[in-house]
C-alpha cells in the first residue's frame, strides 16, 4: 500500500487545517490509519488513528479537542482536521497504516504500522 498526504502549509495560531492522506493499492477492511508527527530532533509521536469501520479512534492527550480523525473508505482516504492550532504543533505530519490489529496500544504505537506516507510540513505562526 501506498500512502500520500498532502494538504500542509502555513497557518496563524488559532487557526484550522486539515491534511489528507490517499492511499493505494490492495487495501482490505482490517486497513487501520494513523497521524504521527515529528519535529526535528525529537521522535516521531502519536497524533491520531482510526480503524476501516471509523468506530474506533485514538487521540493522544496534547491534541484532544482540537483534532480529530476522519476516513472515506469508498476514497480510500483519511483526514486529520486540526483546530485551535498551536505553534508547538509545527511539525512534519505522517500518515500511516496497516491491515489488522486492535485495541488502543495497537493503534498508538509507530511500529504497529507497516506503510508510511512521505509527510506533509504544518507551520503555525504565533
Amino acid at each position: 500500500v501506498q500512502l500520500q498526504a498532502f494538504g500542509g502549509g502555513l497557518v496563524q495560531a488559532g487557526g484550522p487545517l486539515r491534511v489528507s492522506c490517499a492511499a493505494s493499492g490492495l487495501i482490505s477492511s482490517t486497513y487501520a490509519m494513523g497521524w504521527f508527527r515529528q519535529v526535528p530532533g525529537m521522535e516521531r509521536e502519536f497524533v491520531v488513528a482510526i480503524s476501516w469501520s471509523g468506530n474506533s479512534t485514538y487521540t493522544a492527550d496534547s491534541v484532544k479537542g482540537r483534532f480529530s480523525i476522519s476516513r472515506d473508505n469508498a476514497k480510500n482516504t483519511v483526514y486529520l482536521q486540526m483546530n485551535s492550532l498551536k505553534p508547538e504543533d509545527t511539525a512534519v505530519y505522517y500518515c500511516a497504516g496497516r491491515h489488522g490489529g486492535s485495541g488502543e496500544s495497537f493503534y498508538i504505537r509507530e511500529r504497529s504500522y507497516h506503510d508510511w506516507g512521505q509527510g506533509t510540513l504544518v507551520t503555525v505562526s504565533s
